[in-house]
């Protein structure tokens, strides 16, 4: 599993319900069938997608994880953004900051069973991991598990983003003018890859309040597993955690109408809704 995969109280997912994410995914009937896991950040997106894994695995399949994070863009190219749109898109994390180029060449790659190797990024370094040390399939696949903070959400209606949500956005958007080309980057640009998942599961969580705790957890243990490097402190989150409460709470409000499967959480990321 990888070292920065947040783990549960309960340090996994009931197996039944691993069992049930991976059937649902294989009796998809693609080529190679996606399996999305949707799921606001800390609910535990990362656990789940790694045991869906090494569940086919051990039934003799290949399987692979990528995460949307994945896809972040490279800190310059967030840079000219920050410079020629608006300053708040330096920082990773809402929909216009992910490289879909580079995540559609990858899913072509899979879906062709060709070799291909899966970008990824250090979110302490805030930055992509160089494309040589991005690991390698060498092989056709026969399932990936696609995981991250907002698939499948839909843009918002324009007259949802006039009042600010939060104090990021009163303070450093007063004008609406990045959260309008956030909104506009979801409407335009992320429904064709949400639509390359053959199925969408959502973590849910009781609300969005238990989402700073959580996302401050996992700060807490990517510090843990490279405690050479320096982290986020808790002002520094709660403030990071405000860039992604707009379309967090879009996502609470739609992804319960639009998913295949919701699995309903605790505070505690105790899965409160038993396995069907």
């Amino acid at each position: 599993m990888p070292a920065n995969a947040y783990m549960p109280r309960n340090k996994g997912f009931p197996d039944a319900l691993v069992a049930q994410a991976l059937d649902d995914a294989l009796a998809a009937g693609s080529g190679v069938p996606v399996l999305a896991i949707s799921g606001l950040q800390g609910s535990g997106k990362s656990t789940l997608a790694a045991q869906v894994v090494a569940l086919a695995e051990q039934r003799g399949l290949r399987a692979a994880a990528l995460s949307i994070d994945d896809f972040y863009l490279t800190r310059s190219d967030r840079q000219r953004l920050a410079r020629q749109v608006h300053p708040l898109l330096l920082t990773r994390g809402p929909p216009g900051t992910h490289d879909l180029p580079l995540a559609h060449a990858t899913l072509d790659a899979i879906a062709a069973r060709q070799p291909v190797a899966l970008p990824r990024f250090d979110k302490l370094a805030d930055e992509r991991v160089a494309r040589s040390d991005w690991p390698q399939v060498h092989g056709p696949l026969d399932l990936l598990v696609f995981e991250g903070w907002f698939l499948g959400t839909p843009a918002q209606p324009e007259a949802d983003l006039q009042a600010p949500l939060n104090a990021l956005e009163r303070d450093a958007d007063a004008d609406g003018r990045w959260r309008q080309w956030c909104n506009q980057a979801l409407a335009a640009h992320y429904p064709a890859l949400w639509q390359r998942c053959d199925r969408l599961w959502f973590l849910q969580p009781p609300d969005f309040a238990v989402v700073p705790r959580w996302r401050w957890q996992q700060e807490q243990n990517l510090q843990a597993a490279q405690p050479e490097r320096s982290s986020m402190s808790r002002a520094q989150l709660e403030r990071f955690v405000q860039y992604y409460e707009r379309v967090s709470r879009q996502a609470l409000r739609t992804l319960p109408g639009l998913a295949d499967r919701i699995i309903t959480l605790d505070e505690q990321r105790q899965v409160v809704t038993p396995p069907a």
